[in-house]
């Protein structure tokens, strides 16, 4: 049945494209939704007005009447429809006017007639669609239709195909969800006829890559079920040139000698400092890296007292890693003999390629590299650090706090604010890669060797795009139930929608299909720079939560009300305190402190106040993650009340109690020193704000999430 259906579809589509056109007719679009079960009305198509009259009288009832042209793609713009036409003498009347305003509208258009179809019933509009992403390619959406689609832009997406299950999702994703379960009395929808509608929409695109969108809009949901007043279906222009790719265990066996290289040649190596060449060589040789260091430059014996080779052919041995230091125009015939040597992977230090205009001169080099076999790194970026291998490959400062997290950016300026957090932070990194022009290697080869690196425990990403969004989700998926990846996609705000002919192409914006479909891979977005770097350096620290049950023990009233916003803010759920828990923290609290979520045990009391409601919140199984507002007091300093904190929180990691623990310290600048002391104890702190302890908690909760360790979905 799928085979006939797929056949007759193909047919369809060969004989548009063989009459040179890219968007079908409505009747062809039956015939489509008809194949694909999606639900339309009953239609004919009139060629007279006999036969118009006929047909109307056949559905018996109000019809919609409906100008059908090839050469008119917006029919309403034509004046060629008119709704809620009942009686021969009004559907005479209907039929001429639509087919003299279309005339009106194009003289040279092909009339095939007026469409006649069933008037459908009352009911919720929905757009349901699919387009062609640059990036992730057949993306399926949906959203409320109407005036609402088209003010509030509330559409959602994902990668087609969508099974039943993640259709269903789509219903509960946007904003104003609501409406479709019934509000101010009117009556719930079918949901899952409505989810069915996405599904097959998303089934046909997926099986037609030619098939550029798919419009159904819009679709009347009901209680009784859900059908599309129109669909619209446009054919690509063309369908864009397959990808190389590679599979998981060659991009696993090339990505293990570039981070742990025995044997590193550095092509335009110098003795001159100030040359990239020379801080290169220095960075390896001063960072440590115990494998071997050869230098290449033609008109040198020695560089920094190794001896040095004309070519890297004349290297001896195998070598890992080729890291050039070389203008543009010469990388290209230094990179054949890269891969005349055999050496599997090119880090491309140097600019001038496509971000100057030079494609050309990118695409020699990609097409060098494929046919040996070479994989590229860059080209136009700062290196790369593998920190557990002592390996700083680049001409930036050095770096070898060695850690868990490994971070990854497209821009150097902001590879140097990673490095420079980092070594204020004293954040552990195993590794700080450049990916610059993304010549090769890119953010999905990355995903997967950190996947797998048993040094790294979290992955943060900066991307400004995506080459192939697919193979991205794809490397997600199968990294995050073992470690958070967390992105900061910048371009968030990039000048409004795709130029697109359709609804649904109109509201696929660039940064609303990352933002879903990254939340639908499992990711963390970073909304900045600094939250980026936050989350990395926090999610390693904070024990994975088994519940969604938050406490907030404060200090200060107000800090509370903050935390307490701040927890809604992330998603995050307060716990209702049960009469017995909120006996316990009572016995602790002043009369004139509360009870209740947030704990407010005041500000005067002394330490053994933190320590007991703390313990309290740590001892009792129904609370999963606690929040602590600290300010500053002589009666408990801050370094009195990081000790004590980090110490009750030891003692019950020791005894297999690990829940997480973030603090807000609002006092003079000696709660800097006492947050740094928490960090590094395991409890996240931060001083001056009560939005970033919670952020990081609602980091670690999404990440939960999505790896299946905790209910609710992602």
């Amino acid at each position: 049945m799928a085979e006939d259906r797929v056949l007759r579809v193909r047919r369809l589509l060969d004989a548009v494209r063989a009459s040179g056109r890219t968007a079908l007719t409505a009747p062809e679009g039956k015939v489509v939704a008809d194949a694909y079960a999606i639900a339309v009305p009953g239609e004919e198509l009139a060629t007279d007005v006999d036969e118009a009259v006929a047909y109307a009288a056949r559905f018996g009832g109000p019809v919609v009447m409906k100008i059908v042209s090839p050469d008119i793609l917006h029919k309403t713009d034509a004046g060629g429809v008119i709704v809620g036409v009942e009686g021969a003498a009004d559907v005479r009347a209907a039929f001429h006017k639509i087919v003299e305003s279309a005339r009106a509208y194009d003289a040279q258009a092909r009339i095939e007639g007026v469409q006649v179809q069933e008037l459908l019933p009352q009911g919720q509009e929905v757009i349901v669609g699919a387009v062609t992403d640059p990036t992730f390619g057949k993306v399926v959406a949906f959203g409320l239709g109407g005036v609402l689609v088209e003010v509030l832009k509330d559409v959602t997406f994902r990668l087609a195909p969508v099974d039943a299950d993640e259709a269903l999702s789509m219903l509960d994703s946007i904003r104003a969800a609501e409406i479709l379960r019934g509000v101010r009395g009117a009556p719930a929808v079918d949901r899952w006829a409505v989810a069915e509608q996405i599904r097959r929409v998303s089934e046909l695109v997926s099986d037609f890559p030619e098939i550029a969108e798919v419009d159904l809009n819009p679709v009347i949901a009901t209680p009784e079920g859900a059908m599309a007043a129109d669909i619209r279906v446009i054919l690509a222009e063309s369908v864009p040139k397959p990808r190389r790719t590679y599979g998981r265990d060659e991009i696993l066996t090339s990505m293990r000698r570039l981070m742990q290289p025995s044997s590193v040649a550095v092509i335009g190596a110098s003795n001159e400092q100030g040359k990239i060449g020379n801080s290169v060589m220095r960075n390896l040789i001063d960072g440590g890296f115990s494998g071997e260091i050869h230098p290449v430059n033609p008109r040198a014996d020695d560089i920094l007292g190794r001896k040095a080779y004309k070519s890297v052919t004349d290297v001896p041995g195998e070598v890992d890693v080729a890291v050039f230091a070389i203008p543009a125009k010469f990388v290209a015939s230094a990179l054949e003999e890269v891969g005349r040597k055999g050496i599997p992977n090119a880090v491309l230090i140097p600019s001038g390629f496509a971000e100057t205009g030079e494609q050309g001169l990118q695409d020699d080099i990609v097409a060098i590299g494929e046919r040996y076999g070479v994989r590229l790194l860059g080209p136009n970026i700062y290196g790369y650090y593998s920190t557990w291998q002592d390996l700083c490959a680049t001409f930036c400062t050095p770096y070898d706090v060695k850690g868990g997290v490994a971070l990854t950016s497209q821009s150097g300026g902001i590879g140097m604010a990673i490095l420079g957090f980092a070594r204020t932070t004293k954040t552990g990194v195993s590794a700080i890669v450049g990916l610059g022009n993304k010549s090769d290697l890119d953010e999905d080869d990355l995903l997967t060797w950190f996947g797998e690196d048993p040094n790294t425990k979290c992955i943060a990403m900066h991307l400004e795009d995506l080459k192939d969004g697919r193979a991205f989700v794809e490397a997600a998926r199968a990294t995050v139930h073992k470690k958070p990846v967390v992105v900061l996609k910048a371009g968030r705000t990039a000048a409004g929608a795709k130029a697109a002919g359709s609804h649904t192409g109109a509201l696929a914006g660039d940064d609303a299909v990352y933002e879903d479909i990254l939340k639908q891979a499992g990711v963390i977005r970073a909304p900045g720079l600094n939250e980026m770097l936050e989350y990395a350096r926090a999610l390693p620290v904070l024990p994975t939560p088994r519940g969604d049950n938050i406490v907030i023990i404060t200090g200060a009233g107000g800090s509370g009300v903050l935390l307490s916003d701040a927890v809604t803010d992330n998603g995050l759920s307060l716990m209702e305190i049960p009469p017995d828990l909120d006996a316990s923290f009572r016995k602790f609290i002043p009369p004139f402190g509360a009870a209740g979520n947030p704990v407010d045990i005041t500000g005067g009391e002394p330490p053994s106040t933190y320590e007991a409601t703390i313990r309290l919140g740590l001892e009792d199984p129904r609370i999963h993650s606690l929040v602590l507002g600290y300010w500053h007091t002589i009666v408990t300093p801050p370094m009195v009340f990081a000790e004590l904190t980090a110490r009750v929180v030891a003692e019950f990691r020791e005894r297999g109690i690990e829940k997480p623990v973030v603090a807000s310290l609002a006092g003079d600048v000696e709660v800097e020193e006492a947050c740094q002391y928490l960090y590094e104890h395991g409890v996240v702190a931060y001083p001056y704000t009560t939005e970033k302890p919670v952020a990081v908690l609602g980091a670690k909760y999404r990440w939960a999430r999505a790896a299946g360790l905790l209910g609710g979905g992602s």
